[in-house]
């Protein structure tokens, strides 16, 4: 189909780019809640990327109109998730990319804070996640991304106090943000080439998150912004985790690292001191890693980023077992 409107690169907001394959239903009420949640006078696109759909997908995108700003893009081979986002990005015309899955369910009052909070950090801001929700249960699914214990992503899933009070431009920092829903600049998503296509639908995200903090970028969630979402509803979404888990540690493994060790690896000591044995020695690092956590020290006690790079090399030796020599 054809591009929509008259609207000029400069004018549009925001372009959201939305990769589907298959799960027709769940697109068509994804797409009918995000135009009943944006606000009247938001300039946007809405751009959707079938990825090889085969279960009337296609037939129904023929009939949207493209002067009610959609743009379709029909891949004649499957790209994958990377692909799917870095082809509707070439074609995206807003200062904004908002980057979703077709499993959301969005209401109003969700994409306001996102703005707000790239309006208040400025340049020094990489990606925008919010609240997530899993649609089935209302439990939270994510809350940001840490690095955990073994070096892996972990989704965060606890909620500060007293959030409904905090103001719409509301914000916390978080070692990444799922894809699943995210606000970036066109610009940088351009200029850090997009998700890398050697990921297999999974860890794109959390590798770009990281590009951007290399370059100076801060990753952030807005607090007041909260979406529910199906989460991972596309067939074979997980057949590639161990795949994609290894080829971001063997790519970030001193980053896991260093992000771990701050953010998880004190945390795990501690438990583990109450559940198996250990020398009195282990006192003066138990002290140590509950000063830390209690934010009585600035920075993790010096064993943390040895015994995270000891965890890593024992996920890797895992993979290699598992998946052949890298």
């Amino acid at each position: 189909m054809g591009s929509p409107g008259t609207v000029r690169r400069t004018e549009m907001r925001v372009s959201f780019v939305i990769p589907l394959y298959n799960c027709l239903p769940l697109t068509q009420a994804m797409v009918a809640s995000l135009q009943a949640s944006l606000p009247p006078d938001l300039a946007h696109e809405i751009i959707l990327v079938d990825d090889g759909s085969t279960d009337g997908t296609r037939d129904w995108l023929r009939t949207l109109e493209p002067a009610r700003g959609f743009v379709v893009v029909l891949n004649e081979q499957n790209l994958g998730y990377a692909g799917a986002n870095n082809r509707g990005a070439a074609l995206a015309r807003g200062e904004y990319l908002g980057l979703l899955n077709n499993d959301l369910v969005l209401a109003p009052g969700w994409i306001e804070p996102m703005l707000a909070v790239h309006a208040r950090l400025g340049p020094s801001v990489g990606l925008v996640g919010n609240i997530q929700y899993r649609f089935a249960t209302g439990e939270v699914d994510h809350a940001g991304i840490t690095i955990d214990h073994r070096g892996k992503p972990a989704h965060r899933t606890e909620l500060p106090l007293l959030r409904r009070f905090f103001a719409a431009d509301a914000w916390r920092p978080a070692d990444a943000v799922t894809g699943a829903c995210t606000l970036v600049r066109r610009e940088l998503f351009v200029r850090l080439g997009g998700f890398d296509e050697g990921f297999a639908n999974g860890g794109e995200d959390v590798d770009f998150c990281l590009r951007a903090r290399a370059a100076g970028h801060v990753t952030a969630v807005a607090l007041r912004s909260a979406v529910r979402h199906h989460v991972s509803a596309s067939p074979g979404r997980k057949r590639r985790d161990e795949e994609n888990s290894r080829r971001l540690t063997l790519r970030w493994r001193d980053e896991l690292a260093r992000l771990a060790a701050r953010s998880s690896w004190c945390g795990h000591y501690l438990e583990s001191l109450w559940t198996s044995p250990h020398d009195p020695a282990d006192y003066e690092l138990a002290g140590q890693a509950l000063a830390y956590e209690l934010h009585l020290r600035r920075t993790p006690p010096p064993a943390a980023y040895p015994a995270m790079q000891e965890a890593i090399a024992l996920e890797l030796e895992r993979w290699n077992r598992l998946l052949g020599s890298a």
